[in-house]
């Protein structure tokens, strides 16, 4: 594979490889018996002294847990060809992964489902959605619309999620770890964003879950009730493309009769209250 130079400017292969390793608290010697590598070896080739093989990379790569998109920067940083595609979603090479999430989409009707990006980014979602967009600011939603500030702005989700304190927090920390996971400037920066917006308007800490709850539920304000929702996330199990990789889809569950019931009546060509 041909060989390709990083960026001017851009930290070495040894620097990235320190950097993740302190970001994963891992030391030296930890790293090196993970990897089967010797801590020689491994403080040369963080010092560049030694420049690593393309093989040695992805070896040490996989201890410290990186995503693919880090891997093919690693490489960069190495002087080598990225080692995983980054594919557009809409190239025919990705038909059947815009088929199958189709289909996961559709099949959940009619409970809300949306697909995201690495960035929180929307990029598909069942009709069901609008149970939960309808109250959103129309400019929220133009563009590249991203899911979190939806969720969290005051001009989106916030005002109308009853819950909100403690489904705020839950969101932030997802995001924090995946801000710790992948070392993103650009996750890191709506991360600040999003700590900045208001939260419920008591100022107190976020909320406890109930002594009867499994999970941290969505609880929406609707039409002088209250909808209440369960989450999920599920990703692609073996990925070997970065757009593969970064595409999770969410898919929300009545956590009650009333909600279930309501999202039933909202469902084209369904009787109301009555699944056909």
């Amino acid at each position: 594979m041909t060989a390709a130079t990083h960026p001017a400017g851009a930290a070495s292969a040894g620097e990235s490889l320190r950097r993740w390793r302190e970001l994963r608290r891992l030391s030296q010697l930890e790293l090196s018996l993970r990897a089967e590598v010797s801590t020689r070896h491994l403080s040369f080739v963080e010092t560049g002294r030694s420049r690593p093989s393309r093989e040695m990379v992805l070896r040490l790569a996989d201890p410290l847990d990186l995503p693919l998109r880090e891997r093919n920067r690693l490489l960069l940083a190495a002087g080598y060809a990225p080692a995983y595609p980054e594919t557009a979603l809409a190239a025919p090479r990705l038909g059947a992964v815009r088929a199958a999430v189709r289909r996961v989409l559709v099949g959940h009707e009619p409970y809300p489902a949306a697909v995201i990006d690495r960035g929180w980014h929307l990029v598909d979602a069942n009709d069901s959605l609008t149970v939960l967009t309808e109250r959103v600011t129309p400019d929220l939603l133009a563009g590249r619309v991203n899911v979190l500030r939806v969720s969290l702005h005051p001009d989106g989700l916030a005002p109308h999620i009853a819950n909100l304190a403690e489904w705020r927090g839950h969101l932030l920390h997802r995001l924090a770890r995946q801000v710790e996971l992948t070392g993103d400037g650009e996750l890191a920066a709506l991360e600040e964003e999003l700590r900045g917006y208001p939260g419920d308007g008591r100022d107190r800490p976020a909320e406890r879950p109930g002594p009867d709850e499994i999970v941290v539920p969505l609880r929406l304000r609707h039409d002088g009730g209250e909808l209440c929702f369960l989450s999920t996330v599920a990703t692609f199990g073996t990925p070997l493309d970065v757009t593969v990789a970064e595409l999770s889809i969410e898919s929300f569950y009545p956590a009650d009769e009333r909600t279930a019931a309501v999202l039933r009546e909202r469902a084209p060509g369904h009787p109301s209250g009555v699944r056909s």
